[in-house]
């Protein structure tokens, strides 16, 4: 007998097997289909479950999960203590957090543009580490690098700059495919093309994501009860993902109907939520149950190929820590805000990528008419680059299927003959065909989810049966 228990916000999917035929778990490849990841336990094969967060789980000599018990659950239950209480209590534990994870070792860390990598970088200041910070830019897009830079030279860490080339997925597809086990799309994690960059490394990274989420609000004004199924579908359904799904739901014939099958299953997760007293605290409990430990850390593993990997917002005692902090706090990021403000001003005076222009003392100001020259300047920018030939890079799909060359290897992949076993040659037409010549923008994800389920049928089906 063999007892896992599962952490808040698992850094990796624990599968294990149960007592059902191996064969695809149809219904739950149309979610993923729909939402770019599993819910639940679900995975691909209907005798593989991903073990719940939260949990103990009893598996038997025979390596069958039989018993799953939680050892926690999301709850709100905030202290009566001030704001700057508040930022002081994690001032505590998010040091505290970091210096634990970091040990000894250098630390490898992710800079970006936004809040949660720069509250890191502030932490590590404290510390004694070497530090050896990095980000990476689209070719052609926005230079998320040049504030990443200053950050770095403020806290005297040594930076390498990176950069995303278009096109870097074909040579690394296969690869991608083995080390997130097609839990994921193909072309957001964008770090698969510096792996080569990371393997010239040596430390531990120390990975910021999910603070977004933690230390903001996440709940809309409107939402209730009554409609809360209806606003987190709204929420995680793609665009395009419902017209896939739908199009497999009936090509594989399944009963019921999937938009039914699917608020059914968002239902069941939002009822399982023991929070009644604050329904912004509900949500972002439903999001870490789900989208973090799903579809977030599915992409881990390629940092992991090439050194070891810690995430301080993902750690135990963050997670109950904001179980206790008035919601009002966590709004707006002001914890963190408040945080780099107090711990170094220099850093706070750094454009905020979601603001920019604008730092952290005067982001307020990102309206109009305070930020209309910098709008008019970006777009002159844009248009400048398209009129010598060099397309705006904006997104990551954009990198992958945009150009003939990139054409070319999307065809190979999601036409090849023995993927029609699994999704029709029809279906498969019909959203290219719609990509390429209706909406790029709106069918770029089923397009995407097309390629994963290609290699998934060529590499954990084909190749294993």
């Amino acid at each position: 007998m063999e007892t896992i228990k599962v952490p808040i916000l698992p850094l990796h999917h624990h599968i294990v097997k149960v007592k059902e035929n191996h064969e695809p778990d149809y219904k739950a490849l149309c979610i993923f289909a729909a939402i770019g990841y599993f819910l639940g336990s679900d995975t691909h094969w209907k005798d593989l479950k991903a073990l719940p967060p939260g949990t103990i789980n009893k598996i038997d000599d025979e390596g069958y999960w039989i018993e799953s018990k939680p050892w926690f659950q999301w709850y709100y239950k905030p202290k009566n203590i001030t704001f700057e209480q508040a930022v002081s209590d994690f001032t505590e534990l998010f040091h505290q957090i970091c210096k634990e994870q970091a040990g000894d070792q250098t630390v490898l860390l992710p800079l970006s543009g936004g809040l949660d990598s720069r509250t890191q970088a502030v932490a590590y200041a404290t510390l004694n580490n070497p530090i050896i910070s990095y980000s990476y830019s689209f070719k052609n897009g926005y230079k998320e690098g040049g504030i990443s830079k200053k950050i770095a030279k403020v806290l005297g860490y040594e930076y390498r700059d990176m950069t995303i080339q278009p096109g870097y997925l074909w040579d690394k597809i296969e690869e991608l495919a083995k080390i997130n086990g097609c839990y994921s799309d193909f072309t957001h994690p964008r770090q698969m093309g510096v792996i080569d960059e990371f393997r010239k490394m040596k430390g531990v990274f120390t990975l910021g994501h999910w603070g977004d989420v933690l230390f903001d609000k996440v709940a809309p004004e409107h939402l209730t009860n009554e409609n809360a199924v209806d606003v987190v579908m709204n929420d995680i359904l793609v665009r395009g993902g419902k017209e896939l799904a739908e199009a497999l739901w009936e090509a594989w014939e399944l009963d019921c109907d999937f938009e039914s099958y699917l608020c059914s299953r968002v239902q069941e997760i939002w009822d399982s939520i023991p929070i009644e007293n604050h329904l912004g605290a509900k949500m972002r409990a439903y999001k870490s149950m789900t989208r973090a430990v799903r579809w977030t850390n599915s992409n881990f593993g390629i940092f992991e190929a090439t050194s070891p990997i810690e995430a301080p917002y993902y750690d135990d005692r963050m997670c109950q820590f904001i179980c206790e902090i008035p919601e009002e706090y966590l709004a707006d990021r002001k914890i963190q805000i408040a945080y780099i403000k107090s711990q170094n001003p220099k850093v706070a005076k750094i454009t905020w990528q979601a603001q920019k222009p604008f730092n952290l003392y005067n982001y307020h100001k990102n309206r109009t008419p305070y930020n209309l020259p910098y709008r008019v300047l970006n777009k002159a920018k844009r248009v400048t680059l398209e009129k010598i030939g060099k397309k705006y890079t904006q997104r990551n799909w954009e990198l992958q299927f945009v150009g003939h060359e990139n054409d070319l290897k999307l065809q190979e992949r999601i036409f090849a003959p023995s993927f029609y076993d699994l999704v029709p040659k029809e279906i498969v037409t019909r959203f290219y065909n719609s990509f390429k010549n209706n909406n790029d923008v709106y069918f770029s994800h089923p397009v995407s989810m097309l390629l994963t389920l290609a290699l998934w049928k060529e590499i954990f089906v084909d190749k294993n049966s």
